[in-house]
């Protein structure tokens, strides 16, 4: 993690698409054009490709497959860094567990500033979220993945756009899936309590990895901005720590702050290599 100035090898592997397709990976690339333009160096913060993991955390159980430190890092760091300010706590002497709730959903053990476990918010690990499948059956998923309906392509496109509450319900909406269950829908009901259960289950492994020692517990992104979701979450993990929401994400701002460090002397900006 950290500020990093972009340079021509960057700008190389975001376009190859090295480390997965994502609007992030837009970020860079635009920067860099408007940077030249101005004879100025170019940023960016925490991206998602953001890789703090301890070696235990990469062991799949297959060899041939590694576990990806793979998700929402600026956001994730930025929340943990402005609540351990809020409370008086060392950032760097303390341990978060964070939950982003979005499109898709990453849930983090930070210790010391570090991501040092995160399930693969993209495509891969977790809880389902709006739009992605989570962790699935391994059985389940050969028999979808062998059954001649689906090229490799098509399958990831539904893995990560066409799972989740969109995959059972038909809409990545929460107030809409809330107006469904308000109206006696059970399937939407399931399925909701479904989804809090799975974001529950991570929150309490990620506490595990830090072996209980948790400073404060953080539920953000888009989908904290419903306090009856954040309210039925704090029912289940109540126990690891106390709660802090904040809603949205602290992205924007967290992008000016990690350049401001570098511009101010604070921190020196990394190189890509």
């Amino acid at each position: 993690g950290g500020t990093y100035e972009v340079n021509d090898l960057m700008i190389d592997d975001l376009t190859a698409g090295r480390y997965g397709e994502h609007a992030s990976s837009l970020g860079a690339i635009m920067a860099k054009e408007i940077a030249d333009r101005y004879q100025v160096p170019a940023y960016i913060v925490d991206p998602v490709s953001t890789d703090e993991f301890e070696e235990p955390a990469r062991v799949s159980g297959v060899p041939e497959i590694t576990r990806r430190c793979r998700g929402h890092a600026l956001n994730i760091k930025a929340v943990s860094r402005h609540t351990a300010k809020e409370h008086g706590l060392s950032w760097k002497n303390s341990n978060f567990v964070v939950a982003h709730l979005g499109g898709g959903i990453s849930v983090a053990a930070v210790r010391g500033g570090r991501i040092v476990d995160v399930n693969d918010g993209l495509l891969g690990m977790g809880p389902f979220s709006p739009e992605r499948a989570g962790a699935l059956p391994l059985e389940g998923l050969l028999d979808l993945a062998f059954s001649g309906k689906y090229t490799v392509a098509e399958l990831k496109h539904k893995l990560s756009r066409e799972a989740g509450l969109m995959g059972y319900l038909g809409t990545n909406d929460l107030t809409e899936v809330f107006h469904r269950i308000d109206a006696g829908d059970n399937l939407a009901a399931n399925v909701y309590r479904a989804m809090v259960q799975q974001i529950v289950k991570e929150l309490g492994a990620m506490a595990a990895v830090l072996k209980g020692q948790v400073a404060r517990t953080i539920i953000t992104g888009g989908m904290a901005k419903s306090e009856r979701l954040c309210a039925d979450l704090k029912a289940g993990i109540a126990f690891i720590a106390p709660v802090d929401v904040l809603a949205g994400s602290l992205e924007l701002e967290a992008l000016a702050q990690g350049v401001w460090r570098v511009l101010n002397g604070n921190e020196e900006a990394r190189q890509y290599v």
